[in-house]
């Protein structure tokens, strides 16, 4: 859990990081190894949502590409493992 909160906490900073660079870098920097990260060790494709979200900050077409991802993402969770009962 602790790791889960340490990566929100960056995500916030980055996300309000007076540097458009500094989050246009990132935000670079996590999608290309996202998609390169099926072929090496720990990188993944979780860091392409993480590397769209923090461009979205700066440009309305990875925001509007990360809205549509997350959807996808959202609704291909609900028909895999359905309704859950509480």
């Amino acid at each position: 859990m602790e790791i889960k909160q340490n990566i929100d906490r960056m995500i916030a900073y980055l996300k309000t990081h007076p540097s458009p660079p500094v989050r246009i870098s990132a935000g670079i920097v996590l999608v290309v190894a996202g998609i390169i990260g099926p072929f090496l060790p720990i990188l993944g494709i979780w860091m392409v949502p993480l590397g769209l979200v923090l461009l979205a900050v700066d440009f309305p077409f990875a925001h509007r590409l990360s809205h549509a991802l997350t959807c996808f993402l959202h609704n291909a969770k609900k028909r895999l493992f359905g309704k859950r009962e509480a």
